[in-house]
């Protein structure tokens, strides 16, 4: 199993950044790509950035050039820089790890609890 704590969240408003943390612990070996996604309030859960463990980044259309994702594979840490906040960007954020398949497994998604941002205007 893998376990991931988020911290970082908070209250800002518009134009303000803040950089959220996620740190996995448990079999993190076995994981490959690690990232964020968010949701808001009567909306589909969405993504926001994921880095893999070869250093390969993809982000979500309307974070680009906002957000910078990063990895700190020594500290089993994902970070996300956000900066230039909208209100838009108002959501619970997920840290998310993927587990690859392997052998007869099934690839695995694994979610932390949650950090809520919000971006007043």
């Amino acid at each position: 199993q893998v376990q991931l704590v988020e911290s970082g969240g908070g209250l800002v408003q518009a134009g303000a950044s803040l950089r959220l943390s996620c740190v996995a612990s448990g079999r993190i070996f076995m994981i490959n790509t690690t990232g964020w996604f968010r949701q808001a309030p009567g909306k589909e859960r969405e993504l926001v950035a994921v880095a893999s463990r070869g250093g390969g980044t993809n982000y979500g259309d309307s974070v680009k050039g906002r957000f910078t994702i990063s990895r700190d594979n020594a500290k089993s840490t994902v970070y996300l820089q956000m900066n230039s906040l909208k209100p838009e960007d108002t959501a619970v954020y997920y840290c998310n790890a993927n587990r690859p398949p392997i052998g007869i497994l099934s690839a695995k998604d694994y979610w932390g609890q949650g950090t809520q941002v919000t971006v007043s205007s």
